[in-house]
């Protein structure tokens, strides 16, 4: 093992196999902890959101923030009523990608996919800066290293996702549970001493810098909107649950939509009763533990602990679901293949680590600072969720199941519901930097399609469907075999044709090697392989661990034994690309593997370039 397989090995734990993955699947506890963290850690910020706005109204607005709260819990209502339906005609897993996809069209789930790309990054963003403005609020020393603190904590969660699903449940639900309890203590601690009495301070005299209108009103909506980001989570992971899953999954967002709302509101109600105004460098909720728990006693370090750790683990629900959402994307060819890959851990890592990096940008750009990338949040979101319920009102129309109309209807509700609060957010946050995302969905389709082509242009390619079915005549193997060779196969196309074509001609010894990671459909490669290269022998390798690379340099070992005296020459078909930039679009495993067989010593290793 090298030293940088044992260092990963130490740091995410050991490979697991592939038949291990049916056993990494959640409990609706451990599911609760993990895909429900960012719905339910944003009531650290939502009321908080909605009071900023009204600030700007002086301290007698202050008291709409209640109502304002009440009609985004009919809102929350609306949408954990209609995923319950998605989940329902989706127990696979019903993601916005896939149901717009599969009911309105490519474009639209190619909106509703970017959108929540979009949001998963900016849900990761968010909550590590929220999580650490909660630990600068609680220790004002460290509000210099604020990004600092924030790169860290994303490394950290994105060193834990690698370790499997599994095992990050297990870590989260502690600060998750422990969130929920703290906040209902904060809320019930706050109505008990209210009625009994203890005397509250008034609101200061703010000054008044807007005045109350509709479309002001309509701001403070859209800002406590941030409250529903990630309960669409449930339905897209729905195949992480313990069977049955669907009915698991339905289950966990009812519970989802309980918690999140009570305790929404009651922070609402209490910020309202304790006359809380947000200020600089202290979170309502920070304000609200100091006032209810006492400045400085240990329930408050406790609250404001589970709020980093709650927010910190929020992003998680993105660590779940982003990647899922990349899978499907490329495996229809709009997203890199690479990402279609499961990782060591049965985890699909490069999307963990695409997720990761772009949130360290934007926490950079951003410098950390939550009210700042706010007005680019719930864009993204809110466009999935419209075309997610649109795409069910299709699907039910289409498949007239049985209580289709009550389906049909509830979704209905729930497109139009959140049709009218996306363009609330849109016209309310444009100019404060939702423009940024309303200008960067149509600029990923974009990138979608163009990868989309790229693709199709290779398949096209590559493709033997023209070619007609070849037969060779068996050549007698000669006594003493003096150049044997070994044509590795990925798949069987004009590039790997051509390879075989030139083992032909340099070798008296020829078998072809093919490494099955578990999606390669045996009779129908064998069945090709028959009609085109029926005179080399096909050895087609399992490889439960998903590494193509260790089961060649084996096989090619093995094989290079049995001729100790000769040259083994080693073909490996390469298609090279129009551009250098499309090769980022392919595995590269031509390089990984040259490089596994020369610290091997394999001494004669030939690439077959095919140019597309």
């Amino acid at each position: 093992m090298s030293l940088y397989s044992e260092f990963k090995q130490v740091i995410l734990g050991k490979s697991l196999p592939t038949s291990a993955h049916s056993e990494e699947r959640l409990t609706i506890a451990a599911a609760l902890a993990v895909l429900s963290s960012d719905a339910l850690s944003s009531v650290a910020y939502a009321t908080e959101e909605i009071l900023l706005v009204l600030v700007a109204a002086g301290s007698g607005a202050l008291g709409l923030s209640i109502p304002v709260a009440v009609s985004i819990i009919f809102l929350l209502s609306i949408v954990v009523l209609s995923y319950r339906q998605t989940i329902r005609a989706y127990p696979l897993g019903g993601g916005s990608y896939i149901v717009a996809r599969e009911n309105l069209g490519l474009y639209p789930g190619l909106i509703a996919g970017s959108s929540l790309m979009i949001d998963y990054i900016l849900t990761v963003t968010v909550s590590i800066s929220a999580g650490t403005a909660a630990l600068t609020s609680a220790i004002p020393q460290l509000q210099s290293h604020t990004v600092l603190l924030c790169l860290i904590f994303i490394v950290i969660l994105m060193l834990v996702n690698l370790r499997g699903v599994k095992e990050s449940g297990q870590i989260f639900m502690i600060p998750t549970y422990g969130f929920v309890v703290s906040v209902f203590l904060l809320i019930i601690v706050g109505l008990f001493k209210y009625f009994t009495g203890e005397p509250i301070t008034a609101y200061p005299e703010l000054p008044t810098k807007e005045s109350l209108s509709i479309f002001f009103i309509l701001r403070a909506f859209s800002a406590g909107c941030t409250a529903l980001t990630g309960v669409e989570a449930i339905s897209d992971g729905v195949l992480a649950f313990k069977p049955p899953e669907w009915k698991n999954a339905r289950l966990t967002l009812l519970y989802l939509g309980g918690i999140l709302g009570v305790m929404f509101i009651g922070i609402t109600c209490i910020a309202n009763i304790y006359h809380i105004v947000p200020g600089e460098g202290q979170t309502v909720l920070s304000l609200l533990g100091r006032q209810i728990f006492g400045d400085g006693g240990p329930l408050y370090f406790f609250l404001q602990l589970v709020t980093l750790l709650i927010l910190l683990l929020a992003a998680n629900t993105s660590y779940a679901d982003f990647p899922r959402l990349c899978y499907f994307l490329a495996r229809d060819g709009f997203l890199p293949r690479q990402l279609c890959l499961l990782g060591d851990r049965l985890v699909y890592s490069n999307g963990i680590m695409l997720l990761s990096v772009c949130a360290a940008i934007l926490a950079i750009i951003f410098k950390g600072q939550v009210n700042a990338i706010i007005p680019l949040y719930a864009v993204g979101v809110f466009t999935s969720f419209t075309l997610s319920q649109a795409g069910m009102v299709r699907h039910w129309f289409k498949e007239q199941s049985r209580n289709w109309h009550s389906s049909a209807m509830m979704n209905s509700l729930g497109a139009i519901a959140t049709l009218i609060v996306l363009a609330v957010i849109i016209s309310t946050k444009f100019l404060l930097g939702a423009w940024l995302v309303v200008v960067a969905i149509p600029i990923v389709v974009s990138i979608f399609l163009a990868i989309h082509r790229h693709y199709e242009y290779v398949a096209s390619r590559l493709s033997v469907q023209e070619l007609a079915p070849r037969s060779y005549l068996p050549k007698p193997k000669p006594a003493v075999i003096t150049h044997p060779a070994v044509v590795v196969v990925g798949q069987l196309n004009r590039g790997t044709v051509e390879a075989l074509d030139y083992a032909r001609t340099i070798a008296d010894e020829i078998v072809a090697i093919h490494v099955d990671i578990g999606g390669t459909d045996r009779e129908k490669l064998q069945e090709k392989w028959h009609n085109l290269e029926s005179d080399i022998p096909l050895e087609i390798v399992d490889s439960p661990y998903r590494s193509v690379i260790d089961p060649i340099v084996e096989f090619v070992s093995q094989f290079e034994d049995r001729y100790p005296d000769t040259f083994t020459t080693i073909i490996i078909p390469a298609f090279v690309t129009r551009n250098w930039w499309d090769g980022i679009l392919h595995n590269q495993t031509t390089l990984f593997l040259k490089n596994a067989l020369r610290a091997k010593k394999s001494r004669v290793v030939t690439t077959v370039r095919y140019y597309l």
